[in-house]
């Protein structure tokens, strides 16, 4: 079902997006145009297909899951304008 300029005003009305009204042919095109090739991909037999995170099948590397505060405050509170110890300072927002 292709999109028509009503529907691409409501579209640009719920993303809140200001759309010119001349624009709205050129923009239902394109959308129409996307629409097209999301379902050409609809149609690609995918069944016999392995799901997959990488294109080189190889084991994540995995370490301890080990809890430490890191060790290097001075490190991270080094470029603060005004620490207090090893915390971050910063100015009161609310009274």
């Amino acid at each position: 079902m292709p999109l028509s300029k009503d529907d691409v005003q409501k579209i640009a009305f719920l993303a809140r997006i200001r759309v010119p009204e001349e624009r709205l042919d050129a923009i239902a095109g394109e959308l129409n145009g996307i629409i097209g090739w999301v379902e050409q991909l609809a149609e690609v037999e995918t069944g016999d297909v392995e799901p997959m995170t990488s294109v080189v099948a190889m084991p994540a590397p995995l370490r301890d899951d080990v809890v430490t505060d890191g060790a290097i405050a001075d490190k991270v509170t080094a470029n603060a304008p005004d620490p207090i110890g090893p915390f971050y300072a910063v100015p009161k927002v609310v009274e």
